[in-house]
């Protein structure tokens, strides 16, 4: 068990130690794939051999006030179990309704340049810190996508259930894109004003229904997403999957400076950049819904010179976040000095640790 209170949590301790271990622990704790999106089976530890089940849990304070949380999974269930004061929840969705997280690890610092796969999920994450019901919208989304997928390739012989199918990739499909352009908006004035020597960044979407929404009405562009899904079944049945809708939206973003699109920005730029967005997040969610989300930060200063250190730092306090930070050098966080709370990870274990 750890006992940790408001301030942020600085885990130091060798490469292998654990310590994304305990953020990716905490990150299960809010809806989706957790921080290394991990399927359930592959979260038990591999030495524990199969047939073992697994589960979390934490007292914290969110959206609502104080709350317990816990989540897991049966050996040999595909499913994760979710419990909220106790009581079993709904879906995964209730957890966006009390607690949110935000996390940057170092797989993260090709974001830019990755697959729009990426930036999609990456964006929507932040979402469900705004709309709890994104998360179930999302999910209800790609089963029906799974679905239609399945009847497309074996010959298409139930159109009326083709037909349904489409109607709630639609419904579901544009209230992904509208919440997304509404987090989007809400952004646009934190996120271009930068953090100290953070960048300001623009960002949109390009290439998805997003932009639908723009010349006409969410009903209408259900509509309008319905019919281009009915119209391409033969296409997508060769292809496989589904060759429009939200899940082909590329999230673009762009120096707030130089105007430079991110993926041409150098690795430094890039990072500061993601730093940017998570901060900025941070600091809308504060000021909305009452509470900053968890942040998660794997290794996220190993690259960073002491000017931004210290501002991420300062950032983190500012905003009121409780931030948890890895890192295998305990002397890059003595800025934070008696800000933060300090831990060591060894031999799978945790003890109190302090910083000069």
């Amino acid at each position: 068990m750890i006992e940790a209170d408001e301030r942020p949590v600085v885990l130091t301790g060798a490469n292998g130690a654990g310590k994304t271990s305990v953020l990716e622990a905490l990150s299960m704790l809010t809806p989706g794939p957790g921080l290394r999106g991990a399927r359930l089976a592959d979260l038990t530890r591999r030495e524990a051999g199969d047939g073992v089940s697994w589960a979390v849990a934490a007292e914290a304070h969110g959206f609502a006030g104080p709350v317990t949380v816990g989540t897991g999974a049966v050996a040999g269930d595909a499913r994760r179990t979710l419990r909220i004061d106790g009581r079993p929840a709904r879906g995964q969705a209730a957890l966006a309704e009390v607690i949110a997280a935000l996390w940057l690890t170092p797989a993260m610092d090709r974001l830019f340049t990755d697959g729009a796969g990426s930036r999609r999920r990456f964006f929507d994450r932040l979402v469900f810190g705004f709309d709890a019901s994104h998360a179930s919208r999302l999910a209800a989304y790609e089963r029906a996508m799974r679905e239609r997928s399945r009847l497309l390739r074996e010959g298409g012989s139930n159109p009326a259930w083709l037909t349904a199918l489409e109607a709630r990739m639609a419904g579901n499909g544009i209230a992904l894109a509208a919440a997304r352009r509404t987090t989007m908006r809400r952004l646009a004035s934190v996120l271009g004003a930068g953090t100290g020597p953070f960048p300001g960044a623009e960002a949109g979407f390009d290439g998805g229904v997003e932009g639908l929404l723009d010349r006409m009405p969410a009903v209408d562009a259900e509509a309008d997403l319905a019919a281009v899904l009915a119209e391409s079944r033969g296409r997508d049945g060769q292809a496989g999957g589904a060759s429009h809708g939200p899940h082909r939206s590329n999230l673009v973003v762009r120096h707030g400076v130089s105007g430079a699109p991110a993926a041409q920005c150098s690795t430094g730029e890039q990072k500061a950049l993601l730093i940017a967005m998570v901060l900025a997040t941070a600091r809308l969610q504060a000021g909305i819904r009452g509470a900053a989300p968890l942040l998660l930060l794997d290794e996220v200063v190993a690259h960073l010179d002491g000017d931004h250190r210290a501002a991420l730092f300062d950032e983190i306090h500012d905003v009121g976040a409780q931030a948890w930070l890895t890192g295998t050098d305990h002397a890059v966080f003595a800025p934070f000095g008696e800000r933060a709370r300090y831990m060591t990870v060894a031999d799978g274990a945790i003890a109190a640790a302090t910083v000069e």
